[in-house]
């Protein structure tokens, strides 16, 4: 026995049915039914996404050219990053503020899923802080002086020029690549011509500088810090 025929217009009438039921479900998921009189609305995930958008607008309103900035990522590789400071394990990244055009840039040196090419990166401050993938995030400041700060500007500047890529090895004697402290010690180090300006930790005979000895030392004062909603 032959089996019935479907033809193209029943078939195409079928897909047009299904297809309206199924976007149908979208709207009523996210704007509630048509025949209430008020659309189904998450007011509190709406006020977290207020809140955290004020919380980074004030981050940035802070930002001086020189700042270094500090957040604390989702993931697991921020939580071993977190793990690798003496002291402090809040935070997982860095990076150093320049005010460019009227707005605060954030240079770091970053790699992992984020950063494929794991380059030097210049990204906007309210890009770094977003809280979409961040717990936490801080602004640190040391006391440098205006032309400290303008060296500190070009050393910076000529890192990016380089785009040296991020030391997955973690490795503080070289300096073609470079992981996020040690993006920031050294440049630091450069512009101040002192090494030991920012400190240096150590664990069972290797050297490297955390996170935590960015603003754990006498120099820094952290201005601002935050958790997110």
């Amino acid at each position: 026995m032959s089996r019935p025929k479907i033809s193209l217009f029943v078939a195409a009438g079928l897909i047009m049915v299904v297809t309206a039921i199924f976007q149908a479900g979208i709207y009523f998921k996210y704007k509630g039914s048509p025949f209430s009189e008020k659309p189904v609305v998450d007011e509190a995930l709406a006020g977290q996404i207020a809140a955290n958008k004020l919380i980074v607008d004030t981050a940035v309103s802070l930002l001086k050219s020189g700042d270094i900035v500090l957040r604390r990522g989702l993931g697991a590789d921020s939580y071993m990053l977190a793990e690798m400071n003496r002291t402090d394990k809040t935070y997982s990244h860095c990076g150093i503020v320049m005010v460019e055009g009227g707005y605060p840039f954030v240079y770091h040196s970053i790699g992992g899923e984020d950063n494929p090419d794991e380059r030097l990166r210049r990204d906007s401050a309210s890009f770094f802080f977003s809280p979409l993938h961040n717990t936490h995030a801080a602004i640190v400041r040391y006391s440098f002086s205006g032309e400290e700060v303008s060296r500190l500007g070009d050393v910076v500047r000529n890192y990016y020029r380089i785009k040296p890529r991020f030391d997955l090895k973690f490795d503080l004697s070289t300096d073609d690549v470079l992981y996020c402290s040690e993006f920031v010690y050294k440049s630091v180090s450069q512009t101040l011509a002192d090494t030991a300006y920012i400190h240096i930790s150590g664990l069972f005979g290797h050297r490297f500088v955390g996170i935590d000895d960015l603003f754990l030392n006498e120099h820094a004062n952290v201005v601002w810090q935050t958790k997110f909603k």
